[in-house]
């Protein structure tokens, strides 16, 4: 799914910003995209395609033992936020429910390998809150889960920022040069620290 939302961000160098989580992927495009003419219909059809082309290309080179045996298919709709405040307020509900869903799937799992099947793991569950799940992988399971791996409980966020590159010189040596260059970071993205830190993300 990340290398897919790469593919994205490469081909559409005005993309900002992606996050994704599951097998759900957000694309921000600046208001002062031209893009298309901002055809929304071209948008979303060309992103999709793009994003599906290349999960179904690259799919042996991530599961190489595991045959893809259908067809992926991604939907997706295009969404015009008429500030930043609200986009942030979008992009922080992906990311609480990124940890929503990841708590309940670690529960969920732990259950199970415990030897419960799974009606009665999703009944165990039923109605619990996030207190009560951290308890319960903690004192069953001995599973912190700030332990859990932070690209599980934060999602994925892709952004290019600047830094230094090797490259070659004309005349055969090496310097180094600064570019933007695209990263996949597992952060959070709810508080003001990570939008402070990248300010070209919210220019106009």
């Amino acid at each position: 799914m990340d290398a897919s939302a790469e593919a994205v961000m490469l081909a559409f160098p005005d993309v900002r910003l992606a996050f994704g989580e599951s097998d759900e992927y957000s694309f921000v495009l600046p208001p002062s995209t031209k893009l298309y003419g901002r055809r929304a219909s071209k948008l979303v059809s060309l992103v999709v395609s793009c994003f599906t082309a290349t999960y179904v290309r690259r799919w042996a080179e991530f599961l190489p033992e595991t045959p893809l045996l259908s067809t992926p298919m991604f939907d997706g709709r295009a969404v015009c936020y008429p500030n930043l405040a609200v986009l942030r307020d979008y992009l922080s509900w992906r990311q609480v429910d990124t940890h929503i869903n990841n708590l309940y799937n670690a529960c969920f799992w732990a259950l199970v390998k415990g030897g419960m099947d799974q009606a009665a793991a999703h009944e165990r569950l039923k109605g619990t809150l996030s207190s009560h799940k951290n308890e319960l992988l903690f004192s069953e399971y001995g599973i912190n889960y700030n332990d859990i791996p932070a690209r599980f409980r934060k999602g994925s966020t892709l952004i290019r920022q600047r830094a230094e590159v090797r490259v070659k010189k004309p005349d055969g040596s090496w310097g180094v040069r600064e570019k933007w260059v695209l990263q996949v970071l597992h952060v959070d993205i709810i508080g003001n620290q990570f939008w402070e830190e990248h300010p070209h993300l919210v220019e106009p």
